[in-house]
C-alpha cells in the first residue's frame, strides 16, 4: 500500500518521446512539414486576417498528417479578435470587407485543428502507433501594443497585463503565446527588448516544460531557463544559463532540432509536477510538532510561525512571485507547493519568416523547429 500522504508528483511516471513541430509567422505562406507528433502554429497566419487568406493557412495546416494540431491567432489574424475587427476592420479590408465570424468559423469549426483563443486544453494522444503521451496546453493571442492590430493591450498597464496572464494555469506543460516574455527571444533588429515582463512573472510561477513564441521574427531561436525557486528576497529571480542553441539544420536537410530526452543526454529538468495546494498559514500552537502535509512538506512552528518572527514578513503581503519554503508566507506557496521539480522551462522563439511586415522583394523562410521531449505516458501498455 502506498502513503497517501505522498503527492501524484512524487510518483514515478513512465515517459516517451513525443515529437513537437514548432511554427510561427507564416504570413500566407506554406513550407514543408517534417514528420511529428503535435504540429503546433504560434499566430500571424495571415498578413491581415482576410477569408482567403485564413483558408488557404487553415487548408495547408489540415493537410498536414500530424496526431494533434494546435493553433493561436497573433496580432495580423485581424479578423479573429472580434472586438478589434467592429472598431478597426473596414479600415484595413476597407476594399474589400470580411465577416469575421466566417473567417472565425474555419477555424473553429475544423476537424482536425484544435483552436486555442487565451485557453487551456488537455491534449491525449491516443493512437496505436504515437506515444500515447499526454499534457496540458494553454495559448493565447495576445500581445504589447504594436501599432493597430489585433489582441494587444496596453504596454502602459502593467496592472491589465498581469490580469491577462495570471490566466495561465499552474498546471501547463505546453505555453503557446504569440509574443514572448521580456529578455527571451524578444530582441529586435532595433536592438530592443519587445516582450512583455507580465508574461515573463507568469513563466516563473507557471514554469511551463515548454514555452512557444513568435512575433519577433529576428529573435528566433531557443533558450533553456532555469528559475531561482530557493530565494526568498527577490522576486521572478532566474538562475544563469550558459546554454547556446546551434540550429543543426542550418544548410543542410537536417531537421532544426532540439533534442530535451534524457536519451539526447540534456533532459530538461522539469518533471511537469501538478500539485497546486492553497497553503493558507495555519496558527499552530505551541505544542504542536511539524508535520508533513500532502506534498511532502513539512510544516508546523518551525515553518510557519517561526519564519514569519524570523524574516519580518506579513501573512498574504508582498509573498507573490517569491520563493524558499512553500509553506512559508514569506513565498508564493500556490506557485510551488508540490511544484519544485519544475525548475526549468525551454523557451522558443519559432517564427518562420525572417523580416518584419511589410516584406518587400524575396521572403527569407525559416524551417519549423523540432522539439523531443519525453512526457508521461497516460495508458497502461509498457
Amino acid at each position: 500500500m502506498g502513503d497517501s500522504s505522498v503527492s501524484s508528483s512524487k510518483v514515478p511516471q513512465r515517459t516517451r518521446r513525443t515529437r513537437f513541430v514548432c511554427i510561427s509567422d507564416t504570413h500566407n505562406c506554406t513550407v514543408k512539414l517534417p514528420k511529428g507528433d503535435v504540429l503546433i502554429h504560434c499566430g500571424d497566419l495571415t498578413n491581415q486576417g482576410s477569408f482567403g487568406e485564413l483558408s488557404k493557412q487553415v487548408a495547408w495546416l489540415e493537410r498536414a498528417d500530424f496526431e494533434c494540431k494546435l493553433v493561436i491567432a497573433g496580432n495580423h489574424d485581424i479578423t479573429l479578435d472580434t472586438d478589434f475587427f467592429e472598431q478597426y476592420g473596414n479600415y484595413i479590408h476597407n476594399n474589400s470587407p470580411q465577416n469575421p465570424t466566417d473567417c472565425h468559423n474555419l477555424l473553429t469549426q475544423s476537424n482536425s485543428l484544435i483552436y486555442l483563443e487565451h485557453s487551456s486544453y488537455t491534449v491525449k494522444l491516443t493512437s496505436p502507433s504515437g506515444p500515447r503521451t499526454t499534457f496540458n496546453v494553454f495559448g493565447s493571442p495576445y500581445v504589447p501594443d504594436c501599432g493597430m492590430w489585433a489582441f494587444q493591450y496596453s504596454r502602459r498597464d502593467p496592472a491589465l497585463a498581469e490580469n491577462i496572464w495570471s490566466d495561465i494555469p499552474l498546471d501547463t506543460d505546453i505555453l503557446i503565446t504569440h509574443g514572448p516574455a521580456r529578455t527571451h527571444r524578444d530582441e529586435s533588429h532595433h536592438r530592443e527588448a519587445l516582450g512583455c515582463e507580465s508574461l515573463r512573472q507568469a513563466l516563473w510561477r507557471v514554469r511551463p516544460r515548454i514555452a512557444l513564441c513568435g512575433h519577433v521574427h529576428q529573435a528566433r531561436g531557443v533558450e533553456r531557463v532555469r528559475w531561482d525557486i530557493s530565494n526568498k528576497f527577490v522576486r521572478y529571480k532566474e538562475l544563469e544559463s550558459n546554454y547556446q542553441w546551434e540550429d543543426p539544420g542550418v544548410g543542410n536537410e537536417k531537421n532544426c532540432l532540439v533534442d530535451l530526452t534524457t536519451k539526447g543526454g540534456m533532459p530538461l529538468d522539469n518533471d511537469g509536477s501538478k500539485v497546486a495546494l492553497s497553503l493558507t498559514p495555519t496558527a499552530y500552537t505551541a505544542d504542536e510538532s511539524p508535520k508533513q502535509n500532502a506534498t511532502g512538506t513539512t510544516t508546523g512552528i518551525a515553518t510557519n510561525i517561526e519564519a514569519v518572527l524570523t524574516e519580518g514578513a506579513n501573512p498574504g503581503i508582498g509573498t507573490r512571485g517569491l520563493s524558499g519554503n512553500p509553506a512559508s508566507v514569506r513565498s508564493d506557496g500556490p506557485a510551488l507547493a508540490g511544484r519544485l521539480g519544475r525548475k526549468e522551462t525551454c523557451i522558443v522563439n519559432c517564427a518562420l519568416q525572417q523580416a518584419s511586415y511589410p516584406h518587400y522583394g524575396q521572403r527569407m523562410l525559416n524551417k519549423p523547429i523540432v522539439i523531443d521531449i519525453d512526457l508521461p505516458v497516460w495508458g497502461d501498455d509498457s
